[in-house]
C-alpha cells in the first residue's frame, strides 16, 4: 500500500482552500430564488449571460448576506457601474 492511504491523498497534510472559485455550498437553500431567476434567464435568453448580469449580481449579493461567500466589492467582481458595462456590452455586439 502505498503512503498516501488506501484511496490516495495525502494522510496529516492539511488542505489549502484556493483563493476564489470554490465557496460552501447553499444546503439550507437560502439563495434557491436568486438562483433559479438567474437560470431560467440564461435558458430564455439563449444562455447569453451578459444579458442576465442583473440576476448574477442579484445571487452573489444574497450568498454574501448568507456568508455563503466572502463580501466583497461587487466592482471586483466585474459589476462597474451599470452605464460603463452597458456601453462595453454594446461595443462588444457592434464590433462582431
Amino acid at each position: 500500500m502505498s503512503a498516501g492511504g488506501a484511496f490516495g491523498g495525502n494522510r496529516g497534510l492539511r488542505p489549502v482552500p484556493p483563493e476564489k472559485g470554490i465557496f460552501p455550498l447553499d444546503h439550507l437553500h437560502e439563495c434557491d430564488l436568486e438562483k433559479k431567476e438567474y437560470l431560467s434567464c440564461l435558458k430564455t435568453s439563449g444562455h447569453k449571460s451578459e444579458k442576465c448580469r442583473q440576476f448574477s449580481k442579484k445571487y452573489l449579493q444574497c450568498r454574501m448576506e448568507k456568508n455563503l461567500m466572502a463580501k466583497q466589492e461587487l466592482s471586483e467582481l466585474g459589476f462597474g457601474k451599470s452605464s460603463e458595462m452597458e456601453a462595453s456590452v454594446g461595443k462588444e455586439f457592434s464590433e462582431k
